[in-house]
């Protein structure tokens, strides 16, 4: 009944004239609704959600056919419509108990409007939605089993306006393409200079928005400054000072820093001395800057290990700043509302050439959440991998990403790894400085060296896979350094080169294809050392390779013929008539003029 009933208010709209149609709008201007305006097909006003997992939009009887169809990515009018709590599934929500940055969806959050504090939404992390609308006076009643409601435009026609229900739309944004001919227009938009000063003379923001410089005060000099979170620059990966910790940017860097006369920088410089890391307050949002000394904008920095300040005893220099790690919690628009600091410190032998790593981290959670599940390790995915993130690995219960060499600015081997990033090759190599020791004690430490101290067992097949859960992992083949050395006594077989290689492909819908790991394995190239009790140091290298696997169906090619079946006696009538003697064939005319018609239906047939 219902779809009789469409038929008919199609019939409607084909008898209307040309002329009186509304051009739809993909975003109605100045469009108010109300609750009276609002359509059967939407009680209450309320925008309805789609049917998940239909790969095929369903059609739209009636209205979809009439008109054109405008997609637009967010809904008619001024766009107060949140729509971000009805998504199924938030895929970039990678960070468990922890909010990540311009995932609207991400409930973690806590925001109710995500685009109060997000500077953009990341694509995927709002649903998107399409749009019918047509002149109101031509609807009289709406049938439409999807959601509908009637706007005012800025010209004040009031539109009737059909939420279509297309399940590709609602999973992903489709990005716009940027080409020659619309650069200029993009430009001269959102075109600007590449630095801005962060003391601007306008009057600051109400608030921290994803990314901005933290502002810091010092009570001592009165002076405002920023947050700093030191990051190595160069080939020798030296500590620049002056690089800015971001708001909501979790991050870890690390710098070296070198000392030519590590008697004086022991008590002189601020770099090594902990109280220069909390010696300030942090601002709660930009517009304290108007007002620094008002104590309501200002939020101590609490210290919560304990930090002497260095000193020089004999030859060495003692409490020494090696990590210093912020904790940060946040309350959305109300900016941060709670600082924690704490410190790792080691001891230096003052020598010529003295150098120190340091690491600088920095964690935001927000306001009053549990620690526990604030620091839970990211995931990779949401299921599927994402490009450039970590490749999850499992040792024993412990997952962890796994890890190639890296080398310090000496070109030894570091303490500190890559990690490896999924669907990237890499290669990297270092020198392993041993001293003179046993063969089987060299081949320990140089396995150790090769894949970490913890060699990995189990690879994860998805993204989001639970380290609890071991059918969503699989086992990475490897097979050790085996070969005997051949008439050479004092001989050791150790690996010098490791390479991972790594198995994936895409899977289910072409529309929204999910990156899985199908299998991994470790070779090793291994090397017979004469002498090896000489040995000082052992070039090593590693390899990552990923292989794409993906078994993409073949394209579609053309509509499918019709196969027309006969019986299989058909043509026994016409074989009859033309058996016949000479008295018969006068009124073989007949049979052939059937049969040509016959054809003739068939092949008009196919042809339509």
């Amino acid at each position: 009944m219902c779809t009789s009933q469409l038929a008919l208010l199609q019939v409607l709209f084909l008898l209307v004239p040309e002329g009186v149609w509304s051009q739809p709008s993909s975003s109605p201007s100045g469009a108010v609704p109300t609750p009276s305006d609002v359509g059967p097909g939407s009680p209450g006003g309320t925008l309805q959600t789609s049917s998940e997992g239909s790969e095929t939009p369903w059609p739209v009887p009636g209205i979809s056919t009439v008109g054109p169809t405008v997609v637009t990515p967010s809904a008619p009018g001024n766009g107060t419509v949140d729509l971000f709590p009805v998504l199924p599934i938030c895929v970039c929500d990678l960070t468990p108990g922890t909010c990540d940055i311009n995932c609207c969806c991400d409930k973690d959050c806590y925001l109710l409007h995500p685009r109060t504090v997000f500077s953009f939404c990341l694509p995927g992390s709002v649903r998107s939605s399409s749009w019918v609308c047509v002149d109101n006076s031509l609807i009289f009643r709406s049938n439409s089993p999807f959601p509908s409601r009637v706007f005012i435009d800025s010209s004040g026609i009031r539109q009737f306006c059909v939420h279509v229900n297309d399940s590709k739309l609602n999973y992903f944004q489709k990005l716009q393409k940027v080409n020659a001919t619309r650069f200029e227009a993009l430009a001269t938009e959102f075109g600007g200079g590449s630095f801005t000063s962060t003391f601007q003379t306008q009057s600051p923001p109400p608030h921290y928005r994803a990314g901005d410089p933290i502002l810091t005060y010092f009570p001592t000099w009165s002076v405002i400054s920023l947050l700093r979170q030191p990051a190595g620059v160069g080939a020798w990966g030296l500590c620049a000072e002056n690089n800015p910790a971001g708001f909501l940017e979790s991050k870890s860097t690390t710098c070296a820093r070198f000392f030519k006369n590590l008697t004086s920088s022991c008590t002189l410089d601020p770099a090594l001395n902990a109280a220069s890391y909390y010696n300030f307050t942090v601002l709660k949002v930009p517009k304290g800057m108007t007002d620094p000394q008002n104590l309501k904008f200002q939020v101590p920095v609490t210290l919560v290990s304990e930090a002497d300040p260095p000193f020089l005893s004999g030859n060495t220099c003692q409490n020494v700043v090696s990590q210093v790690i912020y904790e940060i919690e946040t309350n959305g628009t109300f900016g941060i509302q709670k600082v924690s600091v704490s410190f790792g410190q080691t001891n230096l032998t003052v020598k010529p050439g003295t150098s120190l790593e340091q690491h600088f981290i920095i964690r935001f959670r927000a306001f009053q959440q549990n620690i526990a599940t604030s620091f839970t390790h990211p995931r990779s995915g949401n299921p599927g991998y994402l490009v450039g993130k970590p490749l999850l690995a499992i040792t024993g219960d412990l997952s962890h990403p796994m890890t190639l060499l890296q080398s310090r600015g000496d070109g030894i081997c570091s303490v500190k790894r890559h990690e490896v990033q999924f669907g990237v090759n890499a290669v990297s190599g270092c020198k392993l400085r041993l001293k003179k020791v046993a063969c089987s004690h060299l081949q320990q430490e140089t396995y150790k060296a090769l894949h970490g101290k913890t060699s990995p067992e189990l690879v994860a097949i998805f993204g989001n896979a639970d380290p609890a859960q071991k059918s969503e992992w699989t086992r990475i083949l490897s097979s050790n350094c085996s070969v005997p050395a051949m008439h050479c006594t004092s001989c050791c077989v150790i690996p010098v080169s490791l390479e991972i290689q790594v198995l994936w492909a895409f899977i289910g819908l072409q529309s929204n294809p999910q990156a899985h790991v199908s299998g991994a394995r470790f070779l090793y190239r291994c090397q017979s050392i004469k002498d090896y009790q000489q040995i000082i140091d052992v070039p090593l290298t590693t390899v990552v390779t990923f292989v794409d696997i993906t078994q993409k169906p073949e394209p579609p090619r053309g509509q499918p013929r019709i196969d027309w079946k006969l019986p299989f006696d058909f043509f026994f009538p016409f074989k009859v008539a033309f058996s016949r003697g000479v008295d018969s064939q006068k009124g073989s005319a007949s049979p052939i003029l059937i049969l040509c018609l016959l054809v003739l239906g068939v092949l008009k047939l196919e042809t339509r």
